[in-house]
């Protein structure tokens, strides 16, 4: 019986460890255009933090450091760390827009794959960054390119791996920011090599909808969508049935919306007729801007529990945002489905970090803490078997004391 308790009892602590899942993810990306001052950024309300971005030279397709940003580089990491010590950052690789065409120039060729994977590792370590991020690539209809990322993939992880080994520093983190959706037509993105290479992926679930390629308002980061599969949650599915765990995912959040212009101002709901961008040329504009400029506050604001987002009405012009409701609701979204955290775009975007403080607000993350049932009965397990040990030491002194008085008579 007290073998059975005290195996039990050194049991406990490594069944309670193995319920403890990866720290929640609570990054962010700082855009160097913002020209938001780095020491101004709130550390502390994020566990990883990205700076955006670097590029690929699309001659030697080595990391390529635009001079304005070296500057900020060099600092970025131990001025994010004076308010945060434990924060993690990473530097984030562009690939998107005419980027492309570099990317694959670069992920087809052997020679130019080692000559990006060697640059970026040294970069990184010679700024002070933890990790590394791929940041905005799409999967394409060609079957060879989407093979040669599978091995671009596998041999950065094993070059990050034989550099850690040879230097004795822990490993570089290795992070996908990836378009929402995992596949075209019917080719995907190599998602073996990318499930066993990448730490994480991040999900980019906004840019459903934009004013300068629809004429009409629209949720551009839809959490649900009624009426059809563009929207957040649709796209998570996709993922996973593609072969991409929860686990391994962290979810977008944006700090910032979209202004349309209505056809009709008095017509305002989701998918009321516009006539193109208001405000800006594209129509983006921060969640700051929205709140300090276009006042968008009480009644101006719409929050729409189907869609998960907010909007903001102010004349003919409708804005779509995420507020603090629809933040909450894409955060409690993400634990319940097992993802692995969120990442913001962009840090500066933020309004006095309400979104930042709102995104945390629960902190109750079942994975970042023991399993409540080991915790209750830890204690009382511990509580029995001390009264176990002492009865069985009491009984077997008084047993030795009968028999010596037997042994007396």
């Amino acid at each position: 019986m007290l073998f059975t308790i005290t195996s039990f009892l050194l049991f406990l602590p490594s069944l309670t460890s193995s319920s403890e899942a990866q720290t929640w993810i609570k990054a962010g990306h700082w855009y160097s255009v913002s020209q938001f001052p780095v020491p101004f950024i709130d550390s502390t309300l994020f566990t990883h933090l990205t700076y955006a971005f670097a590029y690929i030279n699309n001659s030697t397709h080595e990391l390529l450091i635009t001079p304005s940003d070296e500057p900020y580089m060099v600092t970025f990491t131990d001025t994010v760390r004076q308010r945060n010590p434990s924060v993690t950052t990473l530097l984030s690789i562009w690939t998107g827009d005419s980027n492309f065409s570099t990317f694959y120039s670069m992920a087809t060729q052997p020679s130019h794959r080692s000559r990006f994977i060697e640059s970026s590792i040294q970069r990184a370590r010679l700024y002070g960054f933890h990790g590394l991020e791929l940041c905005c690539v799409k999967p394409d209809t060609s079957t060879t390119k989407m093979d040669t990322m599978g091995i671009l993939f596998d041999e950065w992880r094993t070059a990050i791996n034989r550099e850690s080994k040879n230097s004795t520093r822990s490993p570089l983190f290795l992070t996908l920011a990836a378009y929402n959706l995992p596949s075209i037509n019917t080719t995907s993105f190599p998602m073996e090599s990318i499930r066993r290479n990448f730490d994480w992926v991040h999900i980019v679930a906004y840019f459903y909808h934009l004013p300068t390629m629809e004429n009409f308002t629209g949720a551009h980061s839809a959490l649900y969508d009624p009426s059809s599969n563009v929207s957040t949650d649709h796209r998570i599915k996709e993922w996973i049935s593609r072969g991409l765990p929860a686990k391994k995912m962290v979810l977008g959040l944006p700090y910032q919306g979209y202004a349309w212009t209505l056809l009709d101002p008095k017509a305002s709901k989701i998918g009321s007729a516009a006539t193109g961008p208001a405000i800006t040329a594209d129509g983006a504009i921060s969640y700051k801007f929205m709140k300090s400029v276009m006042r968008c506050d009480g009644e101006k604001v719409v929050y729409n529990s189907t869609y998960v987002t907010n909007y903001c009405i102010n004349g003919s012009v409708w804005i779509g945002f995420d507020d603090v409701e629809a933040i909450r609701t894409k955060v409690s979204y993400a634990r319940e489905k097992g993802l692995l955290g969120y990442d913001v775009w962009h840090v500066a975007n933020d309004d006095n970090w309400v979104l930042s403080k709102a995104a945390q607000a629960d902190e109750k993350d079942p994975r970042n803490k023991r399993h409540p049932l080991l915790v209750i009965l830890l204690p009382i397990a511990a509580t029995v078997a001390l009264v176990l040990v002492s009865a069985t030491w009491y009984l077997r002194k008084r047993a030795r004391r009968n028999k010596g008085e037997f042994f007396r008579l």
